[in-house]
């Protein structure tokens, strides 16, 4: 299958965005996840999602630097993930990413991170992001991404590789249908999303693991995915979008 990518050079440094067109899917713990699932992914509920673009990789090393200029990761090597970096820092990130290249980058939603990690409208129903088998997704320690195998939408490393964060306020799920969802109003609490080399994979490196930290924390194995809207699809929601876009400012 072939996914539409669109490659981002910034002083010859590259980095792709993969494609997810919309869709509607069932959120949090359905059969797949049942026998190793937390509270805090229960229950399933129906989300429907307008299109998006995502980062294929977690957000290097490489680019970090070009951007922020500095760079504090514990295993430098530009091929890796950046790690022990806050919300608050991602989202400076995306801010000046999206003034450098004049286009509109943030953090991915909470649901869109799952729908992506899931393959989308291609999804297999996987325990992790594109296989049943964590060898095929994680290493026991940090490591270049794109070193396993990518799930159906051709994404890489979305679980088993550094913890992600993405925009939503942590909260509990409800049974409720949501479309477009961007996670509670008010709370100290960020969530992050993928697990983390270090975890036991079955606990926490699922497509519906779920995980929070406050947004000032910066801690070891704790990077991000960068998400970028589908200028080229009007939304079908458009005050959904609308809110999304003011939220994640």
């Amino acid at each position: 299958m072939k996914t539409r990518k669109e490659t981002i050079n910034i002083d010859g440094i590259q980095f792709k965005m993969v494609y997810v067109e919309g869709g509607t899917f069932k959120m949090g713990v359905t059969r797949e996840q049942a026998d190793y699932y937390y509270d805090n992914e229960y229950p399933y509920h129906t989300v429907t999602i307008d299109s998006y673009f995502i980062g294929e990789t977690v957000v290097t090393q490489a680019l970090w630097k070009m951007i922020m200029g500095f760079n504090r990761s514990n295993n430098e090597n530009d091929n890796y993930p950046i790690d022990l970096i806050s919300w608050d820092e991602a989202q400076e990130f995306t801010q000046k990413l999206s003034a450098k290249t004049g286009r509109s980058f943030r953090l991915p939603t909470e649901a869109e991170w799952e729908f992506a990690a899931r393959g989308g409208n291609f999804s297999k129903g996987y325990l992790f992001s594109g296989s049943n088998n964590a060898d095929d997704i994680m290493s026991k320690n940090m490591t270049e991404v794109k070193k396993h195998a990518p799930n159906e939408l051709g994404l890489f490393d979305m679980n088993g590789c550094v913890w992600q964060w993405v925009a939503d306020r942590y909260g509990e799920y409800s049974w409720d249908d949501q479309v477009n969802p961007t996670g509670p109003e008010e709370g100290d609490l960020r969530v992050t999303r993928g697990g983390c080399f270090t975890n036991e994979a079955k606990l926490l490196c699922r497509v519906t693991s779920r995980n929070n930290y406050y947004q000032t924390s910066g801690v070891p194995g704790l990077g991000f995915r960068i998400a970028m809207d589908d200028d080229g699809n009007q939304p079908k929601n458009v005050f959904f979008a609308l809110f999304r876009k003011a939220f994640l400012k």
